[in-house]
């Protein structure tokens, strides 16, 4: 399937500028001061971009969702969590989008992720810390399965911009064969794929469709997790 393509930027330098600005200004009398700019070169061009998003996420899978909504969608809150934590910092300084599985309740379920900071712009596909009861039907797929998980995360071995990421236990978990061929990979407490890009790349009129190459080379990942869960894809 062919789509238009994008004859102006969805995101620009002063994006990355503005997050900039707000590290060096993380309290709510400079946000609010400079909430205008906010709307107009952060999250007015995210709405637009996780819109346009729609039809190539279709096309990779129509169970996945692109939510314009300025709040619950797509798009994560600008406004830290801070009830738990020890950093009382009121903002965050990156741009969050993830595009969740339809039946998704939080961001640790399967989705395709953008994620915009100054110095770090990625994309990944995956689950990030997903829950006890989904890491073990994972692995348990993993372990029962591994020419299929060979499959599915062929594509890092073909390219090499691709990796597996996360975080990882010492020892292989309780229940699984230590000398599994893919014992590593059974360590996991995280299943996605990230690639790495420039803030100039971000800029580019055509990044759109660069995103989207990207969900569509991690999808392998993505059907073996939504398999694992007995979720549709």
């Amino acid at each position: 399937m062919m789509f238009a393509m994008s004859t102006t930027s969805y995101f620009s330098c002063a994006l990355f500028d503005f997050l900039r600005e707000l590290k060096e200004n993380n309290h709510r009398e400079w946000f609010q001061a400079n909430k205008e700019r906010y709307e107009q070169i952060v999250r007015q061009p995210a709405m637009k971009f996780i819109a346009e998003f729609a039809p190539y996420l279709e096309e990779i899978s129509p169970h996945f969702v692109a939510d314009p909504r300025p709040v619950g969608g797509s798009l994560f809150r600008i406004y830290r969590d801070v009830r738990f934590s020890r950093d009382k910092r009121p903002y965050k300084t990156h741009v969050g989008i993830q595009f969740r599985h339809e039946l998704a309740k939080d961001a640790h379920a399967p989705g395709f992720y953008l994620h915009l900071e100054p110095g770090e712009v990625l994309v990944a596909a995956g689950s990030w810390h997903p829950d006890s009861q989904a890491l073990f039907r994972i692995r348990r797929a993993i372990a029962d399965h591994p020419d299929e998980w060979e499959q599915a995360i062929a594509f890092t071995r073909e390219n090499s911009a691709y990796r597996l990421g996360g975080d990882s236990l010492k020892r292989p978990p309780r229940g699984f064969d230590p000398e599994h061929p893919f014992v590593n990979d059974l360590k996991r407490k995280d299943f996605y794929a990230v690639v790495y890009f420039d803030e100039a790349t971000a800029c580019q009129d055509d990044f759109l469709q660069i995103f989207a190459e990207a969900c569509r080379t991690m999808a392998p990942l993505m059907r073996f997790l939504c398999r694992a869960l007995e979720l549709a894809w």
